[in-house]
């Protein structure tokens, strides 16, 4: 079987989740005998030497819509993150206001067009425009053979959202269980606090330093900023006191010290699907400190620390509980046990095999 992975535009020059999410699907379904080939949205696609195609991110369609009419069987992974409460609360100026006055589907066409605008992406298919968010992703999900989801509760989403007439099945996000091996020999720096993840208002970097600054903590944030946002990330920099330290992205291979140094790892996010920097961090031994908005108590349950993203206070509370206890090793076991990159692609293989079977 040869499947196409189409993808945004800018998933190697604006790096995040998905672009792990997809490298790593996509090698270790190549290990299971699938030929993958990853193709950004706006290549030149020679359909014909497909037997699949397999979409990612259904909030941005525009990156979709062009493909599906190739006559191609396809699948989707949903990726279904809320930025509205992030967007119409805490985004500032002109944008902010306009964020206020629309529904989730209208900001997220509003920022689409945005994009290309300002050519910072590709707009891939003008019918986008008139038919706007919410008709084009149900175009999409009436169109696939099957969904993919990252929880149980993401799917539950998706239905509650749209009319859903494809089976969804989850399958978890993962890391590589090899690279990020703990050693329980080395002691852990109680004092240290990780943050790994674009710096951007959806990851709330800047509660997290109004909560730890001139704290008895040593944070440390790792990642570069994200575009369009030089000007949080420069506000983050001022508020930041002498114990808050800053680092550009760096790979993975190298977080893996930083990881088996930290007692903490923080997420105090807007919204998140599972946060792969915490999978990682909870598998190098590190407790973990996340947020309450999105999908990731089906992921970590009562092994992790929940924070309030819009109150610094109960961030500050979360990573000093989270600093005080002893370390969570079923938590551990539970992401080496069930959330592997290997055991994702297993998943998905077993639903190429279910959908091209009826074709």
């Amino acid at each position: 079987m040869r499947v196409a992975f189409i993808t945004r535009s800018t998933l190697y020059t604006v790096v995040g989740g998905d672009t792990f999410q997809v490298a790593e699907t996509a090698r270790h379904l190549e290990k299971l005998g699938i030929r993958v080939d990853i193709l950004l949205t706006d290549a030149d696609i020679d359909y014909g030497r497909y037997d699949l195609l397999h979409f990612f991110n259904l909030i941005r369609p525009a990156d979709i819509l062009c493909h599906i009419r190739s006559g191609k069987p396809f699948v989707v992974s949903t990726l279904l993150v809320d930025y509205s409460a992030y967007d119409r609360h805490h985004r500032k100026g002109l944008s902010g206001w306009v964020c206020r006055l629309l529904s989730p589907g209208a900001i997220e066409y509003c920022k689409t067009i945005a994009r290309y605008l300002l050519g910072k992406d590709k707009l891939m298919t003008k019918s986008y425009l008139w038919k706007g968010q919410q008709a084009s992703v149900q175009e999409i999900l009436d169109g696939a053979s099957l969904l993919f989801s990252n929880s149980v509760l993401e799917s539950r989403q998706l239905e509650r959202l749209y009319e859903v007439k494809a089976d969804c099945m989850a399958v978890p996000n993962g890391l590589d269980a090899e690279l990020f091996a703990y050693d329980a020999r080395q002691k852990k720096d109680d004092r240290l606090v990780l943050c790994v993840a674009r710096i951007e208002g959806i990851k709330n970097q800047l509660n997290l330093i109004k909560a730890l600054s001139g704290s008895r903590y040593n944070l440390l944030i790792i990642g570069d900023h994200g575009p369009g946002h030089g000007d949080y990330y420069r506000e983050c920099r001022r508020l930041a006191g002498g114990n808050v330290g800053f680092m550009r992205h760096i790979p993975q291979r190298e977080l893996v010290k930083y990881y088996q140094q930290a007692k903490v790892h923080i997420l105090p996010s807007w919204f998140e699907t599972c946060g792969l920097s915490s999978l990682e961090a909870g598998a190098m031994g590190c407790n973990i400190v996340i947020t309450d908005k999105g999908y990731v108590r089906e992921y970590y349950g009562d092994y992790a620390f929940y924070c309030d993203p819009d109150d610094p206070a109960s961030i500050f509370s979360a990573v000093e509980d989270a600093a005080r206890s002893g370390p969570k090793v079923d938590l551990r076991k539970k992401i080496l046990t069930n959330y592997t990159w290997g055991r994702a692609a297993e998943d998905i293989a077993k639903g190429y095999d279910k959908i091209m079977g009826t074709i």
